[in-house]
């Protein structure tokens, strides 16, 4: 096992009507800005519940931060909160709107020109707090520091982290997923997969228990994943899938293991050029990344290939041909396709997308750095 140090200091909240629970939660005498994204939690119940907490403080509200958060409408929040003195951020949403208030609590404070942050890497010095309500499990942002931020007018999408933009607390109430539209389910299921798949899978470092509790998280959602595209529903379903999202990525099965993430750079690309879910594009790379780099995660693969479909590893080469074919197929089964072709794309993705990740310098990728250009291209051809 890798040295490590881990921390997570996001209070959770988790189960039924939980939400109400942020009251105790946020500072007495903050100016809270609650920020969210297109409007459905005044559909389904969740913006009427936050109202009701936040009964006692001062707040306002901002709305649309999209599916991949904009630099733009971020800073548009920004401007806000720095005319009107908010000091608090409430992120009501998923991935997409914490992602975005993790930048804007940031930016809102920050001397310079924000967009060094993401472009530049400058150090982030201070940020305001902020709380979650989470409204859709996938991308584990309501207890992790990172954040991704894509720039519509330079296609740019990338990624910054600071523990100062960890969220404080975070309210997981399984029932605010009843009203999800099935293709944010899909994408959720998807999400929560492969980031797991991105820590677990890399290379045997004698790290049993992250090992174990990785296999677990694919096993819940192999297992639990596609009952949530159902009809018929139960809340302990929708539980298991919401917990396993959070902790697929809140630093305890990375802990002390090497980490891939080539499949996420790649797919951040494909989502800044053409507007893919990020989920999309992850369920497009990430089986022809485990074909292309199948020898130097030899035996990682037949881990996986055993314990968590239960495959015979004596002839290793049909195992991990198997596995990787049982991991298109879950994919699949939850309504997700995996080819560019299913989206409507043809071989210019190839040079385009090439192009950007040299662009971003995007060269060495993976636990070994061993994902060249040359190989990036490859997965993206056979992924066509």
């Amino acid at each position: 096992m890798l040295n490590f140090s881990f921390v997570n200091p996001t209070q959770i909240h988790f189960g039924d009507q939980q939400i109400l629970e942020i009251k105790h939660s946020i500072p007495k005498g903050a100016k809270v800005l609650v920020v969210y994204g297109g409007g459905s939690i005044k559909k389904n119940g969740v913006y009427d519940q936050v109202v009701e907490a936040l009964s006692d403080f001062d707040w306002g509200e901002f709305a649309g931060i999209e599916p991949n958060p904009s630099y733009q409408t971020c800073m548009e929040a920004v401007e806000l909160i720095q005319s009107q003195n908010y000091d608090f951020i409430l992120a009501v949403g998923g991935g997409s709107v914490i992602d975005g208030c993790k930048f804007i609590a940031a930016a809102a404070v920050f001397d310079d020109d924000p967009w060094d942050i993401l472009a530049k890497g400058a150090q982030v010095n201070d940020a305001l707090p902020i709380g979650v309500v989470l409204t859709l499990p996938a991308t584990g942002s309501e207890s992790n520091s990172f954040s991704v931020i894509s720039n519509v007018e330079t296609q740019d999408k990338l990624p910054f982290a600071s523990a100062l933009v960890q969220p404080q607390f975070a309210v997981l109430d399984p029932n605010v997923m009843q009203s999800l539209p099935k293709r944010q389910l899909t994408n959720g299921i998807v999400d929560a997969f492969v980031h797991t798949m991105e820590q677990y899978l890399t290379y045997p470092v004698d790290a049993k228990v992250q090992d174990r509790f990785a296999e677990g998280l694919l096993l819940t959602l192999i297992e639990e994943g596609p009952k949530l595209l159902d009809d018929e529903v139960s809340y302990q379903t929708r539980a298991n899938v919401m917990w396993s999202a959070t902790m697929a990525l809140n630093g305890l099965i990375g802990a002390g293991v090497p980490q891939d993430w080539a499949t996420h750079m790649i797919g951040h690309e494909i989502t800044a050029l053409y507007g893919l879910d990020h989920a999309q594009t992850l369920a497009i790379v990430l089986p022809r990344m485990l074909a292309q780099q199948q020898r130097e995660k030899r035996e990682k693969l037949l881990q996986y290939a055993e314990r968590v479909f239960g495959l015979d590893t004596t002839d290793p080469e049909k195992a991990i041909s198997e596995a990787i074919s049982l991991t298109e197929q879950f994919f699949h089964r939850v309504n997700m396709p995996t080819r560019f072709s299913d989206h409507g794309l043809g071989e210019e993705v190839v040079q385009q997308v090439c192009a950007q990740l040299e662009r971003h310098g995007m060269v060495a990728l993976g636990e070994h750095q061993a994902v060249t250009p040359d190989k990036s291209k490859h997965i993206l051809l056979a992924s066509l």
